[in-house]
């Protein structure tokens, strides 16, 4: 059995075939230096590895993450050091965000507290975002004359359209998990002392699930945000011909024709 690795500022777990990474300042409501999307870049590298068809993002304590670390690296380099910061994004947040949004398996996010600053992007790079009723998501970065990063100038316009987008941009005010869930932003909001057994029970379900196609179905969808109507048929066409060769897509075949229960393996 391979043994899961550690790291510094993160938690890796594997269990019925989810991963778990938990983000582990919470001291700090896991602010996130740049060590720890380098943690998170190297984490997600061990998914196959591990044999997780599907991960769960969490974190601990009473926040999911206030963002980067003004105490730390990227205050250092954000503050009168435009050319530092810009450094820090490229080597650091942006591969981590890269790696993620190129998973080839479906991603969970139980958005405990706040999610602020780079942390509202992350939370919002699952597939399936949950909030506590006690998270709120905010775009943190006009309140100290910074500009939105980690990708939020592409994701929020596409989530929730580019009214709501500037609202959260420009007047840096915080949005409740119940308001994200109304906007549609966040795939759901429920109590707190749910947020945990849901945000599992999902990502157990999607791991059971046919791994290739799931994986595939969130590159292309994806992808298809920035394509024309042609690319992505195209795109689709491609995806197809992945899906359609997987074990996964000829049980599927075998179960409806033999009238039971799918047995999915991810492969």
């Amino acid at each position: 059995m391979t043994d899961i690795p550690s790291f510094d500022t993160i938690r890796l777990d594997v269990a019925d075939q989810v991963a778990t990474i938990t983000l582990n300042r919470p001291e700090r409501l896991n602010s996130m230096p740049p060590a720890m999307a380098d943690d998170i870049r190297t984490a997600l590298d061990w998914m196959g590895v591990l044999g997780a068809r599907a991960l769960l993002i969490t974190g601990e304590g009473r926040g999911f993450c206030s963002g980067a670390d003004l105490a730390g690296d990227r205050g250092a380099s954000a503050v009168g050091g435009g050319a530092n910061s810009r450094k820090a994004l490229r080597n650091h947040y942006n591969p981590m965000l890269l790696a993620l949004a190129n998973l080839d398996i479906p991603v969970v996010t139980a958005v405990n507290g706040p999610a602020a600053g780079v942390g509202c992007s992350f939370a919002l790079s699952g597939d399936f975002t949950i909030a506590g009723k006690s998270a709120y998501f905010l775009q943190a970065f006009v309140n100290i004359g910074l500009i939105p990063d980690g990708g939020s100038s592409w994701l929020l316009p596409r989530l929730v359209g580019v009214p709501r987008a500037m609202q959260m941009m420009m007047l840096g005010e915080k949005i409740s998990g119940e308001q994200a869930a109304a906007w549609g932003m966040v795939y759901q909001c429920i109590e707190d002392a749910e947020l945990m057994a849901e945000a599992r029970a999902l990502a157990v379900r999607l791991a059971n699930g046919p791994t290739v196609s799931l994986g595939t179905m969130r590159k292309v969808l994806r992808a298809g945000l920035s394509q024309s109507y042609a690319e992505t048929l195209d795109s689709e066409a491609m995806g197809q011909f992945v899906a359609g060769n997987s074990e996964d897509a000829m049980e599927g075949v075998l179960a409806f024709q033999q009238k039971r229960k799918t047995e999915f393996k991810g492969k």
